[in-house]
């Protein structure tokens, strides 16, 4: 019952964690809002804003509610927790704004069109709950494992509590032997076992960057058969930085470490003169910066932008007070700035080719040729304009050039890719990038082989079966222009398709598909609340190589699951054995040990070697291949119950007996008290020192026990001595003793026990030899 309690509290307050996203949705609004009512400006609760309402907003507030804007003067919104665009937004009259934005630019008044359950932002949260967690797989086969063996034990119990009625025992006699013979067959100590072993997972992953929120998807992790990853940030460094600058002059190649102002640039003197005002025109569109922290050079703002302010300090371009300027919207996919009578523009380069009068020769060849290189591209282009700046402005532009931005990939990325394959597991690249620039980075850091393949998310398959078997590529797939639904497709599709997959995401919107995957990953670094919350993994560091030790250590959590329950169910082979043999010679052997002794096996000395397998390091060999998806099969079963299991009640019957023997008992006549306790404590002697030399035999399925070190799990070793001070305890207390129906055995008695370690470790050794031999063979 103790046992129970624990589990359940432990599950319930992990799974609280867990599902707490719904309210970190609810967090993301402000608590007030400022209305126009009866002509007065007035703060309100957003909880009494109603359809109707005039809103006034400025730089820096919160978006309660889904609104319409009636007027605005430079408004510029972040929307990147639902649209996944980093890049704040301008919105002008006849706009919709939505609840969880904020404002960071400009003034505005809108009027609410939509809160509370209507508006777009708590559509995400109930798509987030629609997407209902799958169980882990550890999960679904603990509970085949849990069910097989309570039908088992109570069919046992059944059977041989019947068999013992018609050998004559009373019915509360009976009744207390078929329950001894299921607490013989249950392995009580099982899941608590795995739990404690789960934690332990989760802490190690914590050491390596890696924030478990729910405890089974540590061995989910080692299941892993497909991952979907985001591109910036956890493939590459989202550091940008300017490598090429291309004029109608020629190319010139920038060479500097990161956003340090220092750098060479290798070109022409035409070339080198006209980045100058490439540099001077971009710097003017942006408003990130870099500065010196600290003795470093970082980033202030947006990467992208601030990899643009670097290049204008290595060109030496002079710092100008900020002009009027027609901000970056999705649609216009162009920013642009009026200083001093010139229009500067920057943005994507096929809109700001769409804008200039004609494109220099060679320009479009340098594009393909960039974007096939895996840079991300802008243009830039001036034109002439005397105030006020329009959109107007940005026609008939000359184009000065092209800007090509490097985000290094993360070290370790590669390594952690091959790995990966090794592994058999599949990999896909979910971005936003243009489908050349999102591909020539996967092949880049080795994700996209040289049979990848590559789609635009607006054309991917409309069903999910068409959707899967598109996406299930051994080669690496790369999935460009995507949004958040199509990550939710994804993650559904590859789950039909028998995959346990993986997604990563940072934003609110990917909430829904951390959810439908077996294991959601979100950033911590860079990712939002909500994201984090509906995550089963936060990524401490944001870094891919992060996802593939977390799953290494899975494996590893699945691997030492699989040796302590070994070592469990051996156990039960040894303590059901005199059962049976008391039933079917019909009693006339006496029943070597009873049900407290078996609790006592089960719960007290057992635990500890079993917790201690449960923190076996990972093997090199764990990537190595997909995993086995069974937790329990035919080698473990017949490891347990055909080889180390009768070994150990081999020796047990055999000591009990042979004390029973020499102590002057004959068949089918009923021992003294005291040579039945002494036998018994033989019995339970051999069975406890046997599990003792089997805690070393599970540390391996392929060596034997002289061949493994000590030293890299020495809490077998701490645990198999405190397993002697209780088996020592058990025996030589005499009230415990008395309580558990067993003696202290006599000298034949100990040296006939001891005989149950040499037995089990070489029939192990001998049983490993035969596979190592049957392998070879095949």
């Amino acid at each position: 019952m103790i046992i129970v309690v624990l589990n359940g509290v432990f599950a319930f307050a992990q799974e609280h964690r867990a599902d707490r996203s719904a309210e970190r949705l609810r967090a993301l609004l402000p608590a007030s809002a400022r209305v126009v009512r009866d002509g007065a400006p007035t703060d309100v609760a957003v909880a009494t804003l109603v359809p109707g309402d005039l809103v006034v907003f400025t730089a820096g507030d919160r978006v309660g509610a889904d609104l319409e804007v009636l007027t605005g003067e430079g408004l510029r919104v972040d929307e990147s927790m639902i649209s996944g665009e980093s890049v704040p937004v301008a919105r002008a009259p006849g706009d919709r704004l939505r609840g969880g934005t904020f404002v960071v630019e400009g003034e505005a008044s809108a009027i609410v069109v939509a809160t509370g359950a209507r508006t777009e932002l708590a559509g995400i949260s109930r798509l987030a709950e629609s997407a209902s967690r799958p169980q882990s797989p550890l999960t679904v086969q603990l509970n085949r494992v849990v069910r097989v063996i309570a039908v088992i034990a109570a069919v046992t119990g059944l059977g041989l509590g019947a068999a013992s009625i018609l050998l004559g025992l009373q019915l509360t006699e009976a009744f207390i032997f078929a329950v001894g013979v299921a607490v013989a067959l249950v392995p009580e100590g099982l899941l608590p076992t795995v739990t404690l072993s789960l934690a332990r997972g989760a802490e190690s992953m914590a050491e390596r960057r890696a924030l478990v929120r729910r405890l089974d998807a540590v061995e989910t992790f080692g299941a892993t058969t497909f991952i979907c990853t985001d591109k910036t940030g956890t493939l590459t460094q989202n550091r940008m930085n300017v490598v090429e600058v291309v004029t109608p002059d020629g190319a010139v190649t920038v060479t500097g470490d990161g956003y340090t102002p220092d750098a060479e640039f290798v070109g022409s003197a035409a070339a080198r003169a006209s980045l100058v005002g490439v540099a001077e025109a971009a710097r003017r569109c942006v408003s990130g910066r870099v500065a010196q922290r600290e003795g470093e050079w970082v980033a202030v703002g947006d990467p992208m932008e601030a990899a643009l302010h670097c290049l204008a300090l290595r060109a030496h371009v002079a710092e100008t007070s900020e002009g009027e300027r027609l901000p970056y919207t999705a649609d216009r996919m162009i920013s642009s700035s009026l200083d001093g009578g010139t229009v500067s523009t920057l943005g994507a380069p096929e809109a700001v080719f769409a804008r200039c009068a004609f494109v220099p020769a060679g320009m479009a060849e340098a594009l393909h040729r960039l974007t096939g290189e895996g840079r991300r591209v802008l243009a830039v282009a001036t034109l002439q304009w005397e105030t006020p700046l329009t959109v107007e402005a940005e026609r008939g532009m000359q184009l000065l050039g092209l800007v090509a931005l490097e985000d290094p990939p993360r070290d370790g990325v590669e390594e952690a890719l091959l790995a990966c394959r090794d592994a058999g597991i599949r990999i896909a690249m979910i971005t936003g990038d243009h489908p050349r620039t999102g591909a020539a980075i996967a092949r880049e850091v080795g994700l996209l082989g040289p049979d990848g393949v590559v789609f635009d998310g607006p054309s991917l398959p409309p069903t999910d079966a068409a959707l899967a078997d598109a996406i299930d590529h051994p080669g690496g797939v790369v999935v460009a222009r995507a949004t958040p639904a199509d990550k939710l497709r994804i993650a559904r599709a590859l789950r039909t398709h028998g995959h346990v997959v993986a997604m990563t995401g940072d934003g609110v919107n990917d909430a829904p598909a951390l959810r439908e995957a077996d294991v959601g990953v979100a950033m911590g670094a860079s990712g939002s609340d909500v994201a984090r919350e509906a995550a089963d993994l936060v990524l401490l560091d944001d870094h891919f190589a992060t996802i593939v030790t977390a799953i290494e250590l899975g494996r590893a959590t699945f691997a030492n699951v699989r040796r302590f329950l070994t070592y469990h169910l051996t156990d039960n082979v040894a303590e059901l054995t005199p059962l049976v043999v008391w039933a079917l010679t019909g009693g006339d052997v006496p029943l070597a040990i009873g049900v407290l002794q078996v609790l006592a096996l089960d719960i007290g000395s057992d635990m500890l070697p079993a917790l201690a397998l449960g923190a076996e390091p990972a093997r090199k060999d764990s990537m190595q291949g997909r995993r086995r998806r069974a937790i329990v099969d035919r080698a473990l079963l017949t490891r347990a119950f055909l080889i180390l299991g009768p070994w150990e009640a081999l020796v047990a019957m055999g000591a009990f007996v042979a004390v029973l023997i020499l102590g002057g008992w004959s068949w089918g006549s009923p021992p003294s008290v005291d040579l039945l306790a002494s036998a018994s404590g033989t019995a339970f002697a051999a069975i406890a020192l046997g599990q003792m030399a089997n805690a070393f035999a599970c540390r391996s399925t392929t060596r034997p026990v002289w061949r493994l070190r000590a030293r890299t799990n020495p809490l077998v070793l701490w645990a198999v001595a405190a397993q002697a001070v209780l088996l020592v305890l058990f025996l030589a207390v005499p009230a415990l003793a008395e309580l558990l129906g067993g003696g202290w055995p006599d000298g034949i008695g100990w040296a006939a026990a001891s005989l149950a370690v040499p037995a089990v470790i070489l029939g192990d050794a001998a049983s490993k030899a035969v596979r190592r031999r049957r392998r070879r063979t095949t």
